[in-house]
């Protein structure tokens, strides 16, 4: 029997990852989740209930849960359902080929066609969107995302909270610090310190100082 499921948002990534969790039979999702607009609750999703979150508590027993929130804001909602009582899923598609030695944490989404090496980590709620290549003894942090066909490549390290953005690429053996956005498309050929956002090819900074995104 498939484990039930439910998805923290109501918006179109959640929409998304239904989609994609409909092609494993490992879950079921069994409603969406709302914490920020009410009137959501007011009609289906997918065929499936959207409950407000206080009114979901009698599912932390029975339901794990994921967030189908992409930026890594997601912090504080699944701080939120966790204080709760939710516990959290990993889901992998089946279509993603993730090395017997690599190790995901808690609540990370691997999405289609995702490719993750050996010897590498990912942190806890980590987001990680079609078609994303990570390479070998790399770490990743908690509650990063990285975007679809971003390139990351072997032995490098990503600090918590790090955005990547969309087919960006990371060459081999750098350092990110936490908190950084990385522009769709850039070449990261440095290493970067926490929370600034790099840009372009190479990619340099073009702000520092920023708030998660």
């Amino acid at each position: 029997m498939p484990q039930p499921l439910v998805i923290l948002g109501s918006y179109l990534l959640a929409e998304e990852m239904f989609d994609l969790i409909s092609d494993s039979s490992d879950f079921e999702v069994a409603a969406f989740i709302e914490n920020s607009d009410r009137t959501r609750c007011n009609k289906e999703l997918e065929g499936r209930p959207v409950l407000w979150i206080d009114d979901a508590l009698h599912l932390t027993k029975t339901h794990l849960a994921l967030c189908g929130i992409s930026t890594t804001q997601r912090i504080t909602y699944i701080q939120q359902a966790a204080s709760l009582g939710f516990r959290f899923a990993t889901f992998i598609h089946p279509t993603a080929r993730i090395s017997s030695r690599a190790r995901l944490g808690e609540g990370t989404f691997i999405s289609a066609n995702v490719a993750i090496s050996t010897r590498t980590t990912l942190g806890r709620h980590v987001f990680v969107n079609r078609g994303a290549l990570i390479g070998h003894h790399t770490t990743i942090g908690d509650y990063c995302t990285i975007q679809p066909g971003a390139n990351i490549a072997g032995a490098i390290t990503i600090g918590p909270q790090t955005y990547i953005g969309m087919s960006a690429t990371i060459l081999e053996r750098k350092t990110i610090g936490q908190g950084c956005l990385i522009a769709a498309g850039s070449v990261v050929v440095d290493d970067l310190p926490e929370r600034v956002q790099a840009m372009g090819v190479p990619a340099r900074i073009v702000k520092e100082g920023i708030d998660p995104h």
